[in-house]
């Protein structure tokens, strides 16, 4: 059976339905990876190591589509760790064996997503542009002469080129949208703190985002709700929150004088006819001023979050400053002579500027922003290596600042054939808000998705306001076994909480896969319990509930915050032969301590 031209998660899912197997999945992408742009990956995971994750796939779930993720092919890129891959950040000197996985890799692994390699990125995830490697510049699947976009350079050319159904990147700058547009693909960045970035070489650590690049925003969209969650190892992760957005979305378009696309007339003609596609699908277009925006972009590179980058590299660029690309070492080293009066500076700037684009979203519910106002062939790039890269994050460097979400789209092809996007930006945790709209944008564009111009892009469906929430304490949980259960009845993550003192948790015996009971025991004064809340259609609900075998049930559950959720709880009567484990505060917890203890 052939595989897809792009790896979409639907027809993928559909051809191992009627028969293709992992293992004859793996070895046709295998053909396919051997014969693609070696720019694209710094390291590949072995076809043993493929072959054993494989078999650990199908040893948890033998049942094709079983897990939320079962059988994906996933790139990460190459400053994100993978146990059994070396960490580079596009430095050969810098390189390292991490010892575990990071978070977010660990959620898509135990969803099923299988591992391919890591990616190529411009070094330290310092450009926009993705020529600033050693390894190579992963070039645009439209027309080799130009840039793929960066610094998540290969991570997009891998999703675009039908190498990966699904990939990762990073974001400060707009790293996790540049090369969607570059390369006709979607590119999703989570508002800041929805999904860890332990175990992520940072660039600015206060402002790095773990991103997904995919074919469609439905697909982008089921990775993002595995991998986010609150990680109690990462200082900078947040718990959950879903903030709405109205049925017809007021967008915002920049005032013509702040609308600048560096004289590619291609771009800004297609900018143009993406304001009027919005029109159609219903949005309310609102002129607003972009300058504040703007000026908070600048900071980024202009201010003293340079400062962050020189932090995160500090000891290695001291020790071998000639082992770093040239182009990244000026940028670094521009903040050694930066002090803590200028870090406040740029702070109560950034506040100031705050200030004002809190007026600006007054007027509006999200923005419709160009990705990139420009692109450039490689060679005009190495020639004028950073003035041509700041054009770029005209439109994206200002989005973490202010702790957006963003969905980038793609939205058109010049006539010379070469692919324009446009991304939604939007207040922090409008991340599910914002999705039905973007997905809608990217289909009426009619431009496929990668190097597939006829692939149609599915529909996200808006959430209905009769949902109803559940919260679920063990294997129901992101990336445990039967998560499944919740995400094919079309379940979304909406939070993660802690009940409130007065409950006792258990592993119960003989239960397969492992459950825990959580019991509702009056006064005790423990550490509350760790869960997720999700929602379902009252029709999924029902289903969900009429499932649950004995001795569980559902009733309602206090939370810490003092509100009420339905949500499991365990019939007294079941608790013979069971262990107290509420002292680890939550069944991931106790679970992760088996792991250790084996």
């Amino acid at each position: 059976m052939t595989l897809p031209t792009v790896l979409d998660f639907a027809r993928l899912r559909a051809a191992y339905a009627s028969g293709l197997t992992l293992p004859e999945m793996v070895d046709a992408l295998l053909e396919r990876l051997a014969a693609a742009d070696p720019a694209i990956f710094i390291a590949r995971t072995a076809p043993d190591a493929l072959r054993a994750a494989v078999a650990d796939i199908l040893a948890r779930a033998p049942e094709p589509n079983s897990l939320p993720l079962w059988g994906l092919p996933v790139a990460v890129k190459d400053n994100i760790d993978v146990a059994g891959l070396p960490t580079t950040a596009g430095c050969p000197d810098f390189a390292y064996e991490p010892a575990a996985d990071a978070p977010v890799v660990a959620r898509l692994k135990a969803a099923g997503a299988l591992v391919i390699g890591k990616t190529n990125l411009d070094q330290f995830a310092t450009g926009l542009n993705g020529t600033r490697s050693p390894y190579g510049a992963p070039r645009c699947v439209f027309d080799a002469r130009y840039v793929s976009g960066g610094s998540s350079s290969g991570s997009g050319v891998a999703v675009a080129a039908g190498l990966a159904a699904f990939s990762l990147g990073t974001d400060t700058a707009g790293s996790g949208r540049v090369p969607a547009a570059f390369n006709n693909i979607v590119g999703i960045k989570p508002s800041p703190g929805r999904v860890a970035t332990a175990g992520v070489v940072p660039a600015c650590r206060s402002l790095d985002v773990v991103t997904v690049f995919a074919a469609s925003v439905a697909d982008g969209l089921e990775v993002r709700r595995v991998a986010e969650g609150f990680e109690e190892s990462d200082p900078f992760s947040r718990r959950l929150s879903e903030a709405a957005l109205p049925a017809r979305l007021r967008v915002g378009v920049p005032e013509d004088d702040e609308l600048e696309f560096f004289g590619n007339e291609g771009y800004r003609a297609l900018y143009a006819a993406s304001v009027e596609r919005a029109r159609t699908l219903g949005a309310e277009i609102v002129r607003f001023d972009y300058r504040p925006f703007r000026e908070a972009a600048a900071l980024l590179y202009e201010g003293p979050w340079v400062a962050e980058r020189l932090h995160a590299v500090l000891p290695f660029i001291d020790r071998a400053p000639g082992a770093m690309d040239a182009t990244v070492r000026t940028i670094i080293e521009g903040a050694r002579g930066m002090t803590a009066v200028d870090a406040f500076a740029g702070r109560y700037r950034l506040e100031a500027l705050r200030r004002e684009a809190e007026r600006e979203w007054a007027k509006v519910d999200a923005l419709l922003l160009p990705t990139s106002p420009d692109i450039q062939t490689v060679e005009a790039m190495r020639g004028d290596p950073v003035a041509l890269n700041a054009r770029f994050g005209r439109y994206t460097n200002f989005a973490n600042f202010f702790g957006c979400a963003a969905i980038a789209v793609p939205a058109g092809f010049t006539e010379a054939g070469l692919p324009f996007g446009v991304q939604l930006v939007a207040p922090s945790d409008t991340d599910e808000a914002l999705a039905p709209f973007a997905a809608r944008l990217h289909a009426a564009a009619e431009t496929g998705a990668g190097v597939d111009r006829t692939l149609q892009p599915p529909a996200v469906a808006d959430r209905p306001t009769d949902d109803i929430a559940i919260a679920v304490v063990g294997a129901h949980l992101t990336g445990m076994p039967l998560n499944g259960q919740l995400t094919e009845l079309g379940g979304a993550l909406l939070t993660e909480a802690r009940t409130a003192p007065g409950y006792r948790l258990y592993a119960l015996a003989g239960t397969v896969p492992p459950k825990p009971g959580l019991v509702r025991a009056p006064g005790f004064a423990g550490p509350g319990i760790a869960v997720e809340v999700w929602r379902l259609s009252p029709a999924a609900f029902g289903r969900f509930v009429a499932a649950i075998p004995q001795p569980l049930g559902i009733g309602k559950l206090v939370l810490d915050d003092g509100s009420e959720v339905s949500g499991f709880l365990c019939e007294p009567a079941a608790l013979d032969g069971a262990t107290e484990i509420t002292e680890f505060g939550g069944w991931r917890t106790y679970i992760a301590s088996r792991a250790q203890a084996a």
